[in-house]
């Protein structure tokens, strides 16, 4: 993962020369850590002096802005001439994320830089790698930094995959990553990790889709799905096999998520009712999930119109609305992109052109062929039409070649009379010529 950078600043590797007890009595020297110097000068360890070095390395985040890179840079390597890194990085990680009071305006590129650095100085294989990268994940968060590791997620499935982490981890971290995007206003993608983490579990082990965290994981996901402003498709969420074990588990969250998988608004209505209080006891938002229904029952007008022509009344009646708020809802279910059409006020229709479906099966699959069928019959009807236009044009295109030819004939014989009479006039005015 590249270092971070800020503007100003470039992320910098590591050159430090010296021997290690000569670089640590500089580091301790800078850190003013009197028990760091105490074991250095009487010869202990490497791992207990940079037990203690570490322990100081909080008071980094004291240091001067245009100090902060170098001491960091300095810190890092000497926890990486340890026999065994891993001991130190995790604490040196956390002591790097915290604020740096010096650099209000470039302090959290420059702690990324230092994360960043750890990270890229471990080999690829290494697994203290992955728990680095759980430490900018934490980081990232805490200062809505999604942008900042987005173009490096394409990456995470080889990374996973190296570190060799089971599902669980993998898991983990897939939820931390969607911590990090919802933290930085990302919901739709929080959301899609969110479902990466929960086709972690082994869908043939039925203790492992029905766990505790399992059963958590797919109750955030629901909440999300219904909750968002911009999800209105549910399938790919039903078909994940935690999810449908809420049926079990959480028999009224599963039957509302099939409401709002392909049901509509008098539907939700009937819901509202027969489980009367719930949705604000679970806190969840009812004009948000009101609203979602009438986009959804819009779309579902939609589908279900084979003409494609939807009368203000079908409207009004479906979305429970007064017919003046018809041009809105339907600005409205456009924007949300189930639907393309335009409205003709003149007509009082909504004409549709394009309509996403919610779901698609026998229902769908008969309504499209009844749709087929319709525009089978349109086109047979306008060939017809253009066939029997061929033909008459073809016929009057024969009947102006016949006038015109017959008009050409007549012509032309009249052209022959009068030729022939004036020829017989020349011939008698010459003969009366030579008889004077």
């Amino acid at each position: 993962m590249p270092a971070a950078t800020t503007e100003g600043y470039r992320p910098q590797l590591t050159f430090v020369d010296g021997s290690f007890e000569e670089l640590a009595g500089e580091m301790a020297d800078y850190l003013k850590s009197e028990e760091s110097k105490k074991l250095i000068a009487s010869g202990a360890s490497q791992d207990d002096v940079l037990a203690k070095l570490v322990a100081s390395a909080q008071t980094l985040t004291a240091v001067p802005e245009k100090e902060f890179t170098a001491a960091s840079n300095l810190m890092i390597h000497l926890v990486m001439q340890s026999p065994d890194p891993k001991k130190h990085l995790q604490k040196l990680c956390q002591a790097f994320a915290r604020p740096l009071p010096s650099s209000p305006q470039h302090g959290a590129g420059l702690t990324l830089n230092a994360l960043t650095t750890v990270f890229n100085l471990l080999s690829p294989e290494d697994p203290v790698r992955a728990n680095v990268f759980q430490e900018i994940l934490k980081f990232l968060k805490s200062n809505s930094m999604y942008g900042a590791l987005k173009p490096y997620l394409e990456r995470l499935p080889e990374w996973l995959e190296t570190w060799d982490k089971d599902e669980d981890f993998q898991r983990k971290v897939y939820e931390e990553v969607a911590d990090v995007a919802i933290e930085s206003g990302e919901e739709e993608e929080g959301y899609n990790f969110i479902l990466k983490a929960l086709r972690t579990f082994d869908e043939d082990e039925k203790s492992e889709v029905t766990s505790e965290d399992a059963q958590r994981l797919s109750l955030r996901a629901v909440k999300m799905a219904l909750l968002s402003n911009t999800h209105f498709l549910f399938q790919d969420l039903r078909a994940i096999p935690s999810v449908q074990a809420l049926s079990d588990s959480h028999p009224v969250y599963s039957q509302l998520l099939d409401t709002f998988a392909e049901q509509d608004l008098e539907d939700y209505d009937d819901f509202k009712d027969e489980h009367e209080g719930w949705v604000e006891k679970e806190k969840l938002d009812h004009d948000k999930l009101h609203r979602k229904m009438r986009l959804l029952t819009f779309a579902s007008l939609a589908a279900t119109t084979p003409s494609r022509e939807i009368d203000y009344a079908k409207i009004t009646k479906a979305l429970q609305i007064p017919e003046e708020d018809v041009e809105m809802w339907a600005i409205d279910v456009i924007r949300a992109g189930l639907v393309e059409g335009k409205l003709s006020q003149q007509r009082r229709l909504f004409l549709v052109h394009k309509v996403t479906y919610r779901v698609f099966g026998d229902k769908q699959y008969r309504e499209l062929a009844t749709r087929v069928d319709h525009w089978r019959a349109t086109l047979q009807n306008v060939l017809g039409v253009i066939q029997q236009e061929q033909v008459n044009a073809k016929a009057q295109k024969e009947r102006e070649v016949q006038e015109l030819e017959r008009k050409l004939t007549g012509v032309g014989m009249g052209g022959e009379r009068g030729g022939d009479r004036g020829a017989g006039r020349r011939q008698h005015r010459e003969r009366n010529d030579n008889d004077d």
